[in-house]
């Protein structure tokens, strides 16, 4: 039986313990939520102030030359595509996760050969969903086919222009089969396109070795870039001279500062960005992204597995009978950097947590999430966690007045 001693000698031991330095952390707050909004980073909080005070308070304008505003979508995309199994000029930082899967869907689905269906699975995340409704809508030869989950394979047919998939589905934190989806997909003739929002980050994720033609994830989960940070997107090397960014702006153009009256796609991914790069908010992303350096992906996603594994069996010896169903795949190969459980009171239960200093979050109707982000979560933040959980169990006192009303973001 583990003991508390037990998770304090794995934390002496564990070879990415020395990373939990380079964040900010609140004190008395376990910080389970890193799946949802990472935690800020000490670098991340310096070139912010370096970015405002002396690049834009000091050097105004020529800040976009003298310390290379103008190159930052590349060098982030650079810094993410060695946490994806990319390369560098597969990758580029731009617009959001929602902006980017519209210009990719609608770019694969506008290629020739009049392949229009567009394909994906019910109860993904919801703006994947909704992007591809919207651009069902806008085009009314682009069919939408929404299929039950682990429906695509028996789908796919030559009509299939592209599907869209979460490689970690966000409820339930399961791991899709990459490896071997994208073969089945391009043998249909289709091209495939990964939302890694709750991927990057915290898996060995390859796109490369794994044939991913597409994808596209967040910047503010596992890769620390704080609330709203840019996305990024990711286009094959073999696909780039084929496919066009629907939304022509002009840092997709190939001479931005000639100014031309007609649209000319840059070469290679740079041809996906479209409006002015937002530097702040790059610049955060881009220090947040040195916290990765010198770090071995599969000693992350195997400490995000270890980490989700103690939480599960922690709870079912702690919380017995409590009312908690366990959401997520008890296997660790195959579940994501979340466990998530059911409780038919979820909500006040998520409140009374944050209320004691342990934060997670809640997605209605009945499930609380706990994300295990590998560079700073501990295994004695684990057991501890899970104490104050079954002590609010216990003692229901999640049923309090205080804890029935959530906030709007949840």
């Amino acid at each position: 039986m583990t003991i508390r001693q037990d998770c304090l000698d794995r934390d002496l031991a564990d070879p990415l313990g020395m990373m939990r330095s380079r964040f900010s952390l609140p004190d008395g707050v376990i910080y389970l939520d890193g799946n949802s909004l990472g935690a800020l980073s000490v670098a991340a909080a310096e070139a912010v102030r370096e970015a405002v005070e002396r690049q834009w308070g000091g050097d105004l304008i020529a800040s976009w030359n003298k310390h290379k505003w103008i190159g930052l979508p590349q060098k982030v995309g650079g810094k993410i595509a060695s946490l994806i199994g990319a390369d560098a000029d597969e990758v580029v930082a731009a617009d959001s996760v929602s902006v980017n899967l519209f210009k990719l869907a609608a770019a694969a689905a506008s290629l020739p050969g009049g392949r229009r269906v567009v394909l994906t699975e019910s109860s993904d995340f919801p703006t994947d969903l909704y992007i591809l409704q919207g651009l069902a809508g806008l085009m009314p030869d682009i069919e939408l086919r929404v299929v039950a989950p682990g429906g695509v394979e028996a789908a796919l047919d030559d009509r299939v222009a592209v599907v869209l998939l979460s490689h970690v589905h966000y409820r339930s934190g399961a791991v899709r089969d990459m490896a071997a989806l994208n073969p089945s997909i391009r043998a249909a003739g289709a091209l495939s396109l990964w939302d890694l929002s709750h991927s990057a980050g915290v898996l060995d994720v390859a796109l490369n070795r794994d044939g991913a033609d597409l994808a596209a994830g967040c910047g503010y989960k596992y890769l620390n870039g704080g609330p709203g940070a840019p996305a990024w997107l990711f286009v094959a090397r073999r696909h780039q001279a084929m496919l066009r960014n629907p939304l022509s702006g002009w840092m997709g153009h190939e001479r931005p500062f000639d100014f031309a009256d007609d649209y000319r796609p840059a070469a290679g991914v740079d041809r996906w960005l479209c409006g002015t790069p937002p530097i702040l908010s790059l610049a955060a992303l881009d220090a947040a992204l040195e916290a990765f350096e010198g770090v071995d992906m599969a000693a992350v996603r195997n400490k995000a597995a270890a980490l989700g594994d103690l939480f599960i069996e922690r709870v079912e010896a702690r919380c017995a009978d409590k009312g908690l169903v366990l959401a997520s795949p008890r296997d660790g190969s195959v579940r994501g950097g979340q466990a998530s459980f059911r409780h038919p009171h979820g909500g006040a239960v998520m409140q009374n947590l944050i209320a004691r200093g342990v934060t997670g979050d809640f997605r209605r109707p009945d499930l609380i999430r706990f994300g295990f982000a590998p560079l700073y979560v501990r295994y004695v933040d684990v057991w501890d966690a899970v104490e104050v959980l079954a002590g609010i169990l216990d003692s229901e006192s999640w049923r309090e007045p205080q804890y029935q009303a959530a906030g709007t973001v949840t």
